[in-house]
């Protein structure tokens, strides 16, 4: 198993969508203080079902982590995360090649999480996850 993609929109400074790929070899992400590298690690800590808005350096819910605006840019009212994973080897118990899990957070609090696509619950993607 291995991560090959992560996607996000409206997620912390992520105003515009990104999409990451992941190659073999070595992938890093740089850039000068302030430019959201840390905020990659949150969004996978984040899909991948942390509850802690302080774990996410947020202060007061978890709607902190939804796009606020900026001087040139509406607030967002929803913010979400995809991570795409390479599972040839069957390392998850799944019977998917490629696996995708997905969260998204609407400003009213409304949690939702997808596994290939389908809605389903946090225990899913965790219970996936667990031996990982």
């Amino acid at each position: 198993m291995k991560l090959i993609s992560i996607k996000a929109h409206g997620f912390k400074s992520f105003a515009d969508k990104i999409d990451i790929n992941i190659r073999d070899g070595i992938t890093g992400i740089v850039g000068p203080n302030g430019s959201g590298k840390s905020n990659i690690v949150d969004a996978v800590k984040w899909v991948l079902g942390e509850q802690s808005i302080k774990n996410l350096r947020g202060t007061a819910n978890m709607t902190d982590i939804i796009f606020g605006g900026s001087s040139s840019r509406k607030p967002m009212t929803r913010a979400w995360v995809s991570l795409t994973f390479d599972n040839t080897d069957n390392y998850l118990n799944i019977p998917y090649q490629n696996v995708s899990v997905k969260r998204r957070l609407y400003k009213t609090g409304e949690n939702e999480y997808f596994l290939n696509g389908d809605k389903c619950r946090l225990k899913d993607i965790i219970d996936l996850f667990l031996d990982s």
